[in-house]
């Protein structure tokens, strides 16, 4: 009896290159509001941070990370030929574009109220991109559960620095 492999939805070399290029694209554009603004600041340094302020390495760690992950699921369903890619392509870089400004909002314009209502909306576009990759590819989608619970996480560690400096 002969088992046979299905190599169509296998990755080849070329593919592999591709799928690099998704994360490196995802990790660049996700860096870029480091260039205008930075943590690094007094008016930052000065704020009352929560007891559960993670330490300063874990964030470039974790969005390295996330990133990652985001270029691997981005690639996942730029590749596909689902219905329903488009939608999920165009949720993709809505919800980035929320998350590159969150950061000049928060750390450049010191508005961690306005930064609030950013993240907020950039977590529903977080939920409707999920659910749009969903429908294109499952593994794309969990991969992009560990940003969610990020997403969330962050979300409240806004909250509380507005409402702690408020």
């Amino acid at each position: 009896m002969e088992t046979r492999t299905n190599t169509a939805n296998r990755p080849d070399g070329r593919s592999i290159l591709t799928a690099a290029g998704f994360v490196l694209l995802v990790n660049l554009v996700g860096a870029l509001p480091s260039v205008f603004s930075s943590p690094d600041t007094p008016w930052f340094r000065a704020l009352e941070k929560p007891s559960f302020y993670p330490p300063t390495i874990a964030f470039p760690v974790v969005w390295t990370l996330l990133f990652t992950l985001l270029g691997v699921a981005l690639w996942l369903v730029w590749r596909s030929e689902a219905d329903g890619r488009r939608l999920a392509l165009g949720l993709f870089a809505a919800q980035m574009l929320f998350n590159v400004a969150w950061t000049p909002a928060f750390f450049a314009l010191e508005a961690p109220l306005v930064a609030l209502g950013i993240i907020l909306v950039l977590w529903g576009l977080v939920v409707g991109t999920i659910f749009a990759f969903r429908r294109v590819d499952r593994r794309a989608t969990a991969l992009l559960v560990p940003y969610l619970v990020w997403v969330t996480f962050a979300a409240v560690l806004n909250f509380e620095l507005w409402r702690l400096n408020a």
